[in-house]
């Protein structure tokens, strides 16, 4: 059996740059890992059967789940019909929250079942095969602090953080946000303001791997903290404006941002201690709002096999 963490991702930058030939949006985003994180169980059958089952009963196990869409495409590309495995996923990361659960989830059975399965596939080569199924699949992959151009998938790794900067993560549980929708209104609401054209993205893409704040992440100088999307979802979602509310409110914040398409929102601190304080200091209001909260470090990788 090997068990493999699945690590889930806040957005330290996302910006919407423009719409690309393909129809997808063309993104500049910085990505960070947190220790926040799913772990799956997998167990060789070699019996052709691959099995996903979750202690979360609200998730598809079905063909639809990135975990058994990774395993499949794995071992086709494999040429061993004749794999199998039991996946048991122990789910920790919210559904539907702009953290990158299921994507890490997939990613982390293309790491583990190259493992178990002695396929000898490199990094490299699962990065390219998670790009097929998920934008931010390469990146729960290599995990860390990347600048994710394209539609994501375009990595290119900056050094890991001096300081141990910790994340206060909120997230109404009965709340969830489809990527998909966002950006459509993103393109609704925003087109007008969009770059035209590859010389204008790289431009953009440059400002952005010289960003003073990025080379490494530090308390001195802490990233701004950007998301395009936000200002999308925050209009429609009461639960994201009283998570940024709430956070805003907290006197030793470095900054406040919404993760991904949301819901999910955090500030940014200067280590794990202040964190842990700021969400004491909250813990009233958060249970009267309903929100709940997590305190997290950052990785410097993604996905890992454990020991």
């Amino acid at each position: 059996m090997i068990t493999v963490t699945a690590p889930a991702k806040v957005n330290l930058h996302l910006e919407v740059l423009g719409l690309r030939p393909d129809g997808f949006h063309e993104l500049a985003m910085v990505m960070q890992s947190i220790d926040l994180a799913d772990r799956l169980r997998l167990m060789n059958t070699a019996d052709a059967q691959i099995v996903l089952a979750c202690d979360d009963p609200s998730l598809s196990v079905g063909s639809d789940n990135l975990v058994l869409k990774a395993a499949e495409l794995l071992r086709q590309r494999s040429g061993f019909e004749e794999l199998g495995v039991l996946i048991y996923l122990e789910k920790r990361i919210p559904v539907g929250a702009g953290l990158a659960g299921g994507s890490s989830d997939g990613a982390a059975a293309l790491v583990g079942l190259n493992a178990l399965w002695k396929l000898g596939y490199t990094n490299a080569d699962l990065e390219s095969m998670a790009a097929e199924l998920g934008s931010d699949m390469p990146f729960c992959v290599a995990g860390g602090t990347q600048l994710c151009f394209g539609r994501g998938e375009r990595l290119e790794p900056v050094p890991t953080a001096n300081d141990s900067l910790a994340v206060l993560l909120l997230k109404d549980p009965g709340v969830s946000v489809s990527t998909s929708w966002a950006y459509r209104r993103c393109k609704e609401m925003n087109a007008n303001q969009y770059f035209q054209g590859e010389q204008a993205f790289e431009s953009r893409r440059t400002e952005l791997r010289n960003a003073v704040w990025l080379r490494p992440l530090r308390t001195d100088c802490p990233p701004p903290l950007r998301n395009d999307l936000q200002t999308v979802v925050e209009s429609e979602l009461t639960a994201v404006q009283t998570s940024l509310q709430l956070l805003s409110t907290l006197p030793n914040s470095l900054a406040v941002a919404m993760s991904g398409s949301g819901p999910s929102c955090f500030a940014l601190f200067r280590d794990q201690r202040q964190c842990e304080q700021a969400a004491a200091t909250l813990a009233t209001r958060l249970n009267a709002a309903g929100l709940t909260a997590w305190t997290c470090s950052l990785r410097s990788n993604g996905v890992s096999i454990e020991p």
